[in-house]
């Protein structure tokens, strides 16, 4: 049995007569049919004018944007712009013969284009001369890689590393931690807040929706919500007046203890207790059981009370307490000093 014939007979790439007219496609077929219209490049039209010589309005020297921004953007406005010819020459002579004059020259003639798909990602909150340096780096990449025998324009083929130069600058200083670390997180972060009908936090029909658009899951649609909608919390505690500054994460790490000083006060202490011991060996019965009941013991007793356990006057004890009491600061003075001579 004979199939019935098809009448919507695809072409050689699988498509329909119907996706012409789309207005992508319309554009790209206007586009093809202009480079087709384009007359070949002749090396031998401008052999003999130097590469200087094709755009003698191009200025010699141009200040950075962060210098002065407004000067910056004045100064390329004046930039001229190529015709196809002068570009296609210059881009032949990068190309086949490697002028970097001819480099520079396609550069500076696009900067103007950098300064235009820059000012799109100002909502970033990323100073503009920033943005602006980063996508001048993916225009000099551009120019680098760029064939003029594939018969489009320079400009159609430097946005996409202008873009993508701006896109990993924005992605690296947008937080302190990087938001978007795969391809789906990049899809998101550039999509989610355009594609999002509110301010207020996404439904799960909405992340449904939206994960469909871009064709990532819902749990990468919420997460990447949740990234966007947090802030930078400082780790230290910040000088204010109000109490915010107890709450930085910073002081949940510490107990207020610095384990040096333990052992510091330690080692003092066991330090102390030998020199005292040993300095007690050194008193007789009586001065160091003097000591012991005045100062060592839990129930100190008085002058009078060991008067008459040793049938002395008050004084008296308080005079063998005195000099008990010095024989014993001066022999922990000299335990604790370790003199050089002393040193084997």
């Amino acid at each position: 049995m004979a199939t019935p014939p098809n009448n919507s007979k695809t072409t050689q790439k699988g498509r329909t007569p119907d996706d012409s007219t789309t207005p992508k496609n319309a554009a790209r077929e206007a586009a093809l049919e202009a480079a087709a219209k384009r007359p070949p490049y002749d090396a031998s039209a401008l052999e003999k004018t130097s590469t200087r010589d094709l755009v003698p309005a191009m200025p010699t020297h141009l200040s950075a944007p962060g210098v002065n921004l407004g000067a910056y953007i004045n100064t390329v406005h004046q930039i001229p712009i190529l015709t196809p010819t002068q570009e296609q020459e210059l881009a032949h002579r990068y190309f086949d013969e490697g002028d970097v004059e001819a480099a520079r020259l396609l550069v500076m003639s696009h900067l103007r284009f950098v300064i235009h798909i820059a000012r799109s990602y100002s909502g970033y909150g990323l100073p503009q001369a920033d943005l602006i340096q980063e996508g001048n780096l993916g225009l000099m990449k551009a120019v680098k890689r760029f064939d003029p025998n594939k018969g489009v324009r320079l400009v159609s083929f430097a946005v996409h590393w202008i873009k993508a130069e701006i896109h990993e600058f924005v992605i690296r200083n947008w937080r302190i931690v990087k938001v978007a670390t795969t391809k789906a997180h990049r899809k998101l972060f550039f999509n989610l807040r355009s594609l999002k009908k509110t301010n207020n936090q996404l439904t799960l029909e909405e992340a449904d929706a939206i994960a469909k658009d871009l064709n990532v899951s819902r749990k990468q649609v919420l997460e990447m919500e949740s990234r966007l909608t947090s802030y930078d919390a400082s780790f230290e505690t910040q000088s204010s007046d109000d109490d915010d500054g107890r709450y930085a994460p910073q002081l949940f790490l510490e107990d207020g203890v610095d384990p040096a000083e333990i052992v510091e006060d330690s080692d003092w202490e066991d330090s102390n207790t030998s020199a005292l011991v040993a300095a007690m060996d050194t008193l007789d019965d009586r001065s160091r059981d003097i000591v012991e009941q005045r100062w060592l013991s839990e129930q100190k007793s008085t002058l009078h009370e060991l008067a008459a356990v040793y049938s002395i006057s008050a004084e008296r004890v308080r005079q063998i307490e005195k000099n008990a009491m010095d024989k014993i600061r001066d022999a922990m003075t000299i335990d604790s000093v370790i003199l050089p001579d002393d040193i084997q």
